[in-house]
């Protein structure tokens, strides 16, 4: 079977739209022609600056031929219903079947659809894969009418085995499909045929592309990393500038450079902001001082001075661009050490947060009260708390924030440490804003804990409070974020506080109750990456109404080694069968029976061996709950297994003789409060 080559070549494509674009060449190619009957074995997707390729490797020759079956009006249908069907299906009406059906004579028709070439559905899904392709941002040019992200120039699509190739007949808008391509703009040396994916690939690396990007993206880390490593420095990591810069190059070739010396007392942190996103350069620190001292550029050709005119010219640039960052550092430190960090909070009284919530500068007020509350809560200072909310968002109003904004709570902590304030309370600044993601570090610093609460809480319940909750995809004000990063600072630091007490002390507006059930489903995604269930971290959290996250989070993952268990998993089974007859019995007789078992009654061997293990092991469940040892209080759970199931099997429980029958339901009902004085074992699935 064939194999198949595709290449869309362009104009260059923006570097953040090219994986997805190859991604959703290779989906919509792929699953049109699956549509259509044509089968593959394996498909790779390529992209670089001007071209997109897709490969397919043992294509049919043909799709399957196929035969449809319809039913049709009955035999004595009026005539006008049985021509409409003839018209329908294309056939006579000799060609019809008449079959005998419950409800009479039916006609049946047996419509055979023959199989098609692969190359005329490989052209007929292609160009419609072009005509419909999912640019975030595409265009027209000249008379056409195709649109594109940047004008398409030629498509290349061959089947090719065994050394023969052919062209897929294909034109869209005055583009015919052929098999020529080209390589790089400026080295390449022309136009030049193909005739496989590996003859592609080769001829266009001798015409200086590489067309695999992680196979650039490789190729640039090991230079910069050999040519640092040479000057014993290193290279910063950045792999959303790696993937960007990957974007924009076919040819990689690293240069690197020094920094200036009047530039090298700025923060590395400034430095590197500026560099990625003037100049997309990767910074080299060295790791002796943990200072940025040098440069890597990555230009997209060779040239005969070895790239001295390039980094002679890029040099020029990023002293420009550093010269604009100095001026600002200088001039913030020019008023915090006049004015301190008074100056810049006064101004966030012009700052809008959101125009139904005020300013920045009330913002910070009531981060401020709700610091030095939750600092009470949670044996902080809390003077030193609202001393760090009241200064962790000045830096908004500084001129380097408002140049790089991601640098806001960075530049805080720098000009909070100018102005004289404690390392601890200037942290804070930084750190309040922690985690980013779901991979960054949570804060664990006390008085950063603190206000990192207080900035969440009030973001949460004041969004809460005007209805602006997300929606779908949809979350402007990354609630999700902070709904996250509330839990992770929560259960990562085992803080012991109620959720619903703190949450009610931001915004009075809010729905607490429904804010409280958006944590815990933020929760649960978040725990699910941890191969923790759902309803695990249900049956832990209706303990305590879900309030106490960490001690829930805990007791789920105890839970969850606990019913991997021969015993555990048993143990379950025995307490929802335990449970269900006490509810229908409960049910049944209009009464609880939860007035406690006696000894005195039991009959049988197996009762008096499960009123003795409930004893023995109750006192070690509550003893192990009391000091939040939840592996040995499952332990002890485990150690009921035997003797619970030693009484289903020897024991009638509706016993003829009335107060035996109450006795075994009571003894149930101490078994079902028991377990699920550990967890509500009632929402574990299966």
């Amino acid at each position: 079977m064939p194999d198949l080559l595709i290449e869309l070549l362009s104009e260059e494509i923006p570097a953040r739209m090219q994986r997805k674009a190859s991604l959703d060449l290779e989906k919509l190619f792929t699953e049109g022609i699956s549509e259509l009957g044509l089968t593959y074995e394996s498909s790779a997707a390529f992209s670089t600056p001007r071209r997109l390729t897709l490969a397919l490797e043992n294509v049919s020759n043909k799709s399957l031929s196929s035969v449809e079956e319809k039913r049709g009006p009955r035999k004595d249908a009026p005539e006008k219903a049985i021509q409409g069907f003839l018209k329908n299906t294309g056939l006579e009406i000799s060609q019809l079947e008449v079959r005998q059906e419950k409800k009479g004579e039916f006609y049946f028709a047996n419509i055979r659809t023959e199989g098609r070439n692969a190359a005329d559905i490989i052209s007929l899904v292609l160009e419609k894969t072009v005509r419909n392709f999912p640019w975030p941002k595409s265009m027209r040019w000249g008379q056409t009418l195709l649109k594109w992200v940047r004008p398409l120039h030629s498509i290349v699509c061959i089947l090719y085995d065994e050394g023969e190739s052919s062209v897929v007949d294909l034109n869209i808008e005055g583009i015919s499909s052929g098999d020529k391509t080209v390589g790089h703009r400026f080295m390449g040396k022309g136009e030049f045929s193909v005739n496989s994916f590996e003859d592609y690939a080769s001829k266009l690396k001798k015409e200086f592309v590489i067309l695999d990007p992680s196979e650039r993206a490789k190729i640039i880390l090991q230079e910069i990393n050999n040519q640092a490593f040479a000057q014993g420095l290193e290279l910063i990591s950045d792999p959303s500038l790696l993937n960007e810069v990957v974007g924009l190059i076919e040819w990689p070739v690293v240069l690197m450079g020094k920094l200036e010396h009047e530039f090298l007392a700025l923060p590395s942190e400034v430095l590197q902001t500026s560099m990625r996103e003037h100049q997309k350069f990767f910074s080299i620190r060295n790791p002796k001082n943990d200072k940025v001292v040098q440069f890597a550029t990555v230009a997209n050709r060779e040239t005969p001075d070895h790239g001295s005119t390039i980094l002679a010219g890029n040099k020029k640039v990023l002293s420009a661009r550093l010269a604009d960052a100095k001026f600002f550092w200088d001039n913030d430190l020019r008023i915090v050490n006049a004015s301190g960090l008074d100056f810049w909070l006064e101004r966030l009284k012009q700052v809008t947060f959101h125009n139904k919530l005020g300013s920045q500068f009330e913002r910070v007020e009531r981060i401020s009260n709700l610091s030095e509350v939750i600092a009470k809560k949670i044996g902080c200072d809390p003077k030193l708390a609202k001393k760090a909310a009241s200064i962790s968002k000045s830096d908004l109003s500084s001129e380097m924030v408002y140049e790089f904004p991601e640098l806001q709570g960075v530049m805080g902590t720098y000009y909070a440490s100018e102005a004289g304030f404690e390392d601890n309370i200037a942290d804070a600044c930084k750190n309040h804003y922690a985690p980013l993601g779901p991979s960054d570090k949570v804060p664990n610093s006390i008085i950063s804990v603190v206000v990192a609460l207080a900035d969440k809480i009030d973001t949460l319940t004041s969004f809460w409070a005007i209805n602006e909750k997300p929606t779908g995809s949809k979350d402007p004000f990354a609630l999700r974020r902070s709904a996250l990063g509330l839990i992770r600072i929560i259960v990562e630091n085992d803080i012991r506080i109620s959720l619903s007490e703190i949450l009610m002390l931001g915004n009075d507006r809010a729905d607490i109750e429904d804010l409280k059930n958006f944590i815990h489903q933020r929760m649960k995604v978040f725990l699910r990456d941890q191969s923790l269930r759902h309803d695990l971290i249900d049956a832990c959290l209706s303990l305590n109404e879900g309030n106490d996250l960490a001690l829930s989070v805990k007791k789920s993952f105890a839970l969850m080694n606990f019913i991997k268990t021969s015993d555990g998993s048993n143990l379950i089974q025995g307490f929802k069968r335990a449970n269900n007859i006490l509810v229908q019995a409960e049910q049944n007789d209009g009464v609880e029976y939860s007035y406690g078992a006696d000894l005195k009654y039991a009959e049988e061997d197996a009762e008096r061996d499960l009123f003795s293990a409930l004893d023995i092991e109750e006192a070690k469940i509550r003893s192990a709950l009391e000091r939040e040892d939840f592996v040995e209080a499952m332990n002890a759970m485990a150690n009921l297994r035997s003797p619970i199931d030693g009484f289903f099997e020897n024991v009638q429980i509706n016993s003829d003789v009335d107060v035996i029958r109450r006795n075994r339901l009571n003894l149930l009902s101490r078994i079902c409060k028991l377990c699920l004085s550990v967890a509500d074992l009632t929402k574990v699935e299966g």
